[in-house]
Parts: C-alpha cells; structure tokens; sequence
C-alpha cells in the first residue's frame, strides 16, 4: 500500500460547513470515469491554494490510486471531496450537490441525489460502492493535515445505509 503524504504551510482547523451543487450532465461510464488519467500537475503552495492527494478506484475496485492535486486553501476539504464526486456521476447515477462538515475529527459528507437520477444508493454494485464512498473516505483520513479519523455518510441528512 502506498501512502502519500502532503504539506500545508497554514492550517485551520475551524469546523467547516459548506454547500456544492453539481450541474447534472450525461457522462462517460463507471468503468471509463475510472480509467480516465488527470493531467494535473502537482504545485507549490502558495498562499491561496494547497497540495492534497486524492484517492480513486482503480479499473478493477481492489485498490485506490494516490493522486496529488491542488485545492483552493479555503475549503479545502470540500473542494477534494468535490473533485471526487465529480469523477462518479454516470448516465444513471447522478448527485445534485453535497455539504462537507468536519467536527472533532469527524468529517459528515451529505450527499444529494439528482432528481433526474435514474438509481439510487443502494442500487450502485460494490465496485460503485468503492469508487465513490471508499474513494472519499480514504482521501479524508489520508491527509493528515485535516485530522479526520471518521467519515461518516448521509443523504440529506439521513445515514446512508447499503
């Protein structure tokens, strides 16, 4: 297992509570989300963005690929969480928006299901299940510059439960 390891030069461990919404549009399949590369290059920090890594299934769902990106430094927790999320949506399974709230070591990812979506949770097979929730839960407790122990998943405030 590899674990990659990034640097803040500033920190705030503030609780942060914010809201995304995520235009729904027709996309590639789970499979293809999956295999798709990122061209971005790591940067240096500066004063206004940061280095985070983010965690995504691999094509066959056994492990999850290390992938350093850089986030604006404010929120940026919610906006890996949304990078993340972004990658899952297909033609049948789309998310509206999310809230991303860290308390006490805990973080709260609140997932809403798009209207037009045509399945729901608890229909996505395990692979799904991987990418999406095993993606986000192993990016938020992998960089320890958020110290988040816990992930904890709800729609609209409700557990999640598959």
């Amino acid at each position: 297992m590899m674990v990659a390891i990034a640097s803040l030069s500033s920190c705030s461990s503030n609780p942060s509570n914010t809201t995304n919404t995520i235009s729904p549009k027709p996309a590639p399949s789970m499979a293809q989300l999956r295999a798709k590369t990122n061209n971005t290059e790591p940067k240096a920090v500066s004063g206004k963005t940061v280095n985070v890594t983010l965690y995504t299934s691999d094509v066959q769902c056994q492990e999850f690929v290390p992938q350093k990106v850089t986030v604006p430094a404010t929120q940026s927790v919610t906006n890996a969480v949304g990078k993340i999320i972004k990658e899952q949506d297909t033609a049948d399974f789309s998310l509206s928006g999310y809230r991303v709230k860290v308390r006490k070591g805990i973080a709260t990812v609140d997932l809403r299901l798009s209207p037009q979506s045509k399945r729901q949770f608890v229909s996505l097979s395990s692979c799904e299940q991987f990418a999406l929730f095993g993606s986000l839960r192993k990016t938020l407790t992998s960089n320890p510059q958020w110290k988040i122990k816990e992930v904890r998943f709800t729609e609209q405030g409700e557990d999640i439960v598959l």
